[in-house]
């Protein structure tokens, strides 16, 4: 799905169902810690968690454009279910390109059904961002394979059915990537409080002596590093679409607000004050899909787009989260208040400015590029 028209068709499909069925009941589900079950198969109905799996493999074949469009307006409805958008098609892309045949004809089609909780289970208490220097033990046995650490700060961790778990090989030395049922016996799971994000939750996973099965390896040993990062170009980007679905929320809300509230006789909208801060985060949010439509092309061009998600992942939660702020204060009391999805909004959009690497990390990663590494590294 190249065609604009196509996308904006798409996007039309997508807006409706989002705000036809999820809209309503986001604030409620956002207050809660049990997982949403029936909006995962919701999505998974209505084909969006598969969105860039070949038709043959039972997915869309909609392609990259078509993920960012419904990252955004699933999140403009409820981030939760954005997330679940989110993280199952990054995992069905994963077990596309990777698994085993017996892996994906055991977990693909559930994945995208929406039957299964997926997590991606790369971070450990002592290594957030320097994720190669990561202590989880993939030991080689006979058969497969015995995994044991920790990892913290997971989402979905609570809930996940499958996890791809990232390990450290007992052969190589070097990084590996497993395809791991959470029924297995070994795994203990935590769910941590969180302000926001609370239905799709975040937890930590131990593992002790947890075996898997030589097929459960995705692509071969050493190499679970480099495939997790090569997705970090797309997570990264993605987030800022979510980010942006976010903030349009808020700055529509506020557009009402602003039409509808009197105050000495003129509406809001009558004041500059009023305005311009909207008129600037609509600047903004325009800018960063832009950035991230060309990021989202730059596989099919034959182009990298490590700096691009870079810009977007430190960029835009912070746009995002200022945008809301502005929203709250421009509702007045009303905007301090539980009443309104504001404070939720805000509590959910914080957490995206942490996830797939802090704003310094990004920023670090802008800077190699521009200034060169051998420069930097001194």
């Amino acid at each position: 799905m190249t065609d604009q028209t196509e996308l904006d068709d798409f996007r039309e499909t997508v807006r409706a169902l989002a705000r036809n069925t999820f809209m309503d009941g986001y604030l409620s589900r956002a207050k809660s810690e049990c997982y949403p079950y029936d909006t995962l198969r919701t999505l998974g109905r209505n084909g969006l968690l598969g969105l860039c799996i070949p038709e043959e493999m039972g997915g869309q074949g909609a392609g990259l454009q078509a993920l960012g469009i419904a990252c955004e307006e699933i999140s403009y409805a409820d981030n939760a279910c954005g997330y679940q958008v989110f993280a199952t098609n990054v995992t069905a892309n994963l077990l596309t390109r990777f698994a085993t045949q017996e892996v994906r004809e055991r977990w693909l089609q559930p994945v995208m059904d929406g039957d299964v909780v997926a997590a991606i289970a790369l971070t450990e208490p002592d290594t957030g961002s320097d994720a190669q220097a990561l202590s989880t033990k993939a030991t080689r046995v006979d058969g497969g394979w015995e995994l044991s650490g920790e990892k913290t700060s997971i989402t979905q961790a609570p809930d996940a059915t499958v996890s791809i778990v990232v390990a450290r090989s007992s052969e190589s030395d070097r990084i590996s990537a497993f395809v791991v049922p959470m029924d297995q016996s070994g795994i203990s799971r935590q769910r941590f409080e969180d302000p926001g994000f609370r239905p799709v939750g975040r937890g930590s996973l131990v593992l002790d002596s947890v075996f898997v099965p030589e097929s459960h390896l995705l692509g071969n040993d050493g190499e679970g590093f480099s495939l997790i990062m090569k997705e970090f170009d797309l997570t990264r980007t993605l987030i800022a679409l979510m980010a942006v679905g976010i903030a349009q929320r808020a700055i529509d809300l506020t557009i009402e607000h602003a039409k509808n509230r009197t105050t000495f006789g003129k509406p809001l909208s009558h004041y500059q004050g009023v305005t311009f801060p909207i008129a600037e985060h609509l600047t903004y949010l325009r800018a960063i899909r832009a950035l991230a439509a060309s990021a989202l092309q730059a596989p099919g061009q034959d182009r990298p787009s490590t700096v691009d998600a870079a810009m977007l992942k430190w960029w835009a939660p912070q746009v995002a989260f200022q945008a809301v702020q502005d929203c709250i204060v421009l509702h007045g009391h009303l905007g301090w208040s539980e009443e309104l999805p504001l404070q939720a909004l805000l509590r959910d959009v914080a957490g995206f400015q942490i996830g797939d690497g802090t704003p310094q990390i990004q920023k670090l990663i802008i800077a190699r590029h521009a200034i060169g590494p051998e420069v930097m590294d001194r």
